[in-house]
């Protein structure tokens, strides 16, 4: 009786344990997705595919660098493994990773705190995004 109680205790904290790294997963896809959609937007206005808005611009750098501060924490060791393109290097150089994060948070701040009109934003935005390829070089799987 009492190894089967054991086991159905185990049973439910592994459930437990895998929905919760299911969730962190679902939310870093989520905070990934904004940033996404914010260096697309920015992308639009470096190409000139959408005519420049100050506020637009600026909240693409406002939008990075929340997302940025935090995503680190939606990397615990518990979610490696499920629906993730995050490379077990992650969890390898987590320093390197949350210096990646903070860097791109704190160049989005001062991005969206010096950029005053569309040629500021040109200089600024591709500054800004470099972390962006030099965290999903190392730390993402590449796409399919």
């Amino acid at each position: 009786m009492l190894n089967r109680t054991v086991l159905a205790i185990a049973a439910l904290a592994i459930g437990v344990t895998a929905a919760a790294a299911q969730d962190v997963i679902a939310e870093r896809k989520a905070l990934m997705k904004q940033q996404s959609a914010q260096t697309a937007q920015g992308a639009k206005f470096m190409k000139g595919e959408e005519p420049f808005d100050l506020a637009k611009a600026k909240n693409i750098f406002t939008v990075l660098a929340s997302t940025s501060e935090k995503i680190p924490a939606l990397f615990p060791a518990t979610s490696k493994d499920g629906d993730t393109k995050a490379l077990p290097a992650i969890w390898e150089k987590m320093d390197d990773f949350k210096a990646i994060a903070a860097k791109l948070a704190s160049d989005a701040k001062a991005a969206q705190a010096s950029v005053t009109d569309e040629a500021s934003f040109k200089v600024a935005f591709p500054n800004v995004t470099k972390s962006c390829g030099g965290c999903h070089q190392p730390y993402r799987k590449p796409a399919s």
